[in-house]
């Protein structure tokens, strides 16, 4: 009777198992700022679908915190910016957060509200760039591309104080990344990343004065924290995402603003 009720015990414990294993969640939470992260990402979900998974999209109007929880394990993966920016992060906040892949580049580009070209900055004006090292390093040197300001090229990540040749004595301030669209006004020029850009209504083929070169080494990457890189989840998530339907879905929609990157 002992060894029958024993084994009815683990007949139920494996019946139990396979029925919670089969209806575990198969859905994976990804965090993105909202364009055109998460227009790619809404894209995905019925590719993704076919592999068995449901994609959750959490947007994001912030650089910190979708790292953060990818690191707490609050989101599966994030979606929303290059390697140059998740090593500083993980240098900065002693994370251990990998790339899985590249996706698209968003080239920054130099706006302005009252100048059609960078050839009309007057002495003293201001210019608005990120704040974060990594994009105000990027943007310095858009700058320096324009011909607008001359660098230290000798440093690898460059600073406003890296600016060896300024000839029209312009002032750089370091703002927020989201906040760039909102103050393009004050400032006689904005260096504003693409994803902050368009949802502004800014067309970066249209409406910058100067684009990133093609040749960027800031290709958007999909993030998770390290071990978590070779889940079935995400590998899943990682193929939609360098799919052929994803590279024709970047190319129509955004018509050579947004570059697919693999």
């Amino acid at each position: 009777m002992k060894k029958l009720y024993a084994l009815l015990l683990v007949g139920i414990a494996l019946t139990f198992s396979a029925c919670s294993d089969k209806g575990a969640s198969k859905t994976i939470t990804v965090g993105a700022t909202p364009v055109p992260h998460a227009e790619i990402l809404e894209f995905v979900k019925p590719l993704l679908a076919k592999e068995g998974y449901t994609l959750n999209i959490q947007v994001f109007n912030d650089y910190v915190i979708p790292n953060i929880a990818v690191f707490n394990g609050e989101i599966d993966a994030n979606f929303f910016q290059h390697t140059p920016y998740l090593d500083q992060f993980n240098k900065d906040k002693n994370t251990d957060l990998v790339k899985t892949v590249s996706v698209h580049l968003e080239p920054i580009g130099i706006y302005s509200a009252t100048l059609t070209s960078v050839d009309e900055l007057a002495d003293g004006d201001s210019i608005a760039i990120p704040n974060d090292p990594t994009n105000s390093n990027r943007a310095l040197e858009v700058l320096q591309a324009a011909g607008v300001i001359k660098l230290n090229n000798e440093k690898e990540v460059k600073t406003k104080l890296d600016i060896v040749e300024n000839l029209k004595n312009l002032e750089i301030v370091e703002l927020e990344a989201p906040q760039l669209p909102r103050t393009i006004n004050d400032f006689a020029l904005s260096v504003i990343n693409t994803n902050f850009a368009i949802p502004a209504g800014l067309n970066p083929l249209k409406d910058a004065l100067f684009l990133e070169s093609k040749d960027s080494p800031y290709a958007n990457i999909v993030v998770v924290k390290k071990g978590n890189e070779n889940k079935e989840s995400i590998k899943a998530l990682d193929k939609v995402l360098n799919s052929e339907e994803v590279r024709e879905f970047i190319r129509e929609k955004y018509q050579g603003a947004i570059l697919e990157a693999f």
